[in-house]
């Protein structure tokens, strides 16, 4: 509750002074969570760094543009618009050919090279997910990796809570039986 207060507060100064220092504070406190939400979408390190620097970016240029439009939650607009750079990725990504060097991951660690290791439960889980249809995949991720209430959901996805609470049941119903496999 104390924290969305204080985004209201962040984001009056912002539309009203433009105040890079309290949109810095907004960067500080959801950078790593957008990092976090893009880089499970797209699953290497470069592009989600890019990404998520345009997510602000676009965040600002929105927040400037638009002051006379009420925002209802900050979450939902930040998380809708990572959502929709992702999509945007996939679709350019798609109209050209690329070789994905995913499969090699490496470490720099003062000139040596090292494999990442990667906890094997989680990996184990991240491939069940991504087995799973693209709209279980966004709920479980939003609900149970970024910790966001139904509402956002609905919000960053453009659906009625009821739909969420919905598609989020079936998501887990069937992550549990792809997992038990």
């Amino acid at each position: 509750m104390r924290q969305k207060i204080r985004e209201k507060i962040l984001l009056l100064k912002i539309r009203i002074k433009k105040d890079p220092v309290a949109f810095g504070e907004l960067y500080d406190l959801y950078v790593e969570k957008i990092y976090r939400f893009v880089f499970f979408k797209i699953n290497n390190r470069e592009e989600p760094e890019d990404i998520t620097s345009e997510v602000f970016l676009k965040v600002w240029n929105y927040l400037i543009e638009n002051r006379e439009k009420e925002i209802e939650s900050f979450t939902g607009l930040i998380y809708r618009i990572a959502r929709n750079l992702i999509i945007d990725f996939y679709r350019q990504r798609a109209r050209k050919q690329e070789c994905s060097l995913d499969s090699v991951v490496l470490l720099v660690d003062d000139g040596n090279y090292a494999k990442v290791e990667i906890d094997q439960e989680v990996e184990k889980i991240m491939l069940v997910i991504k087995r799973m249809k693209q709209e279980y995949q966004e709920v479980i991720l939003l609900r149970f990796v970024e910790d966001l209430s139904t509402s956002e959901i609905s919000t960053i996805l453009d659906k009625s809570k009821t739909n969420v609470r919905v598609i989020l049941h079936r998501a887990t119903k069937k992550l549990q039986e792809l997992l038990e496999e």
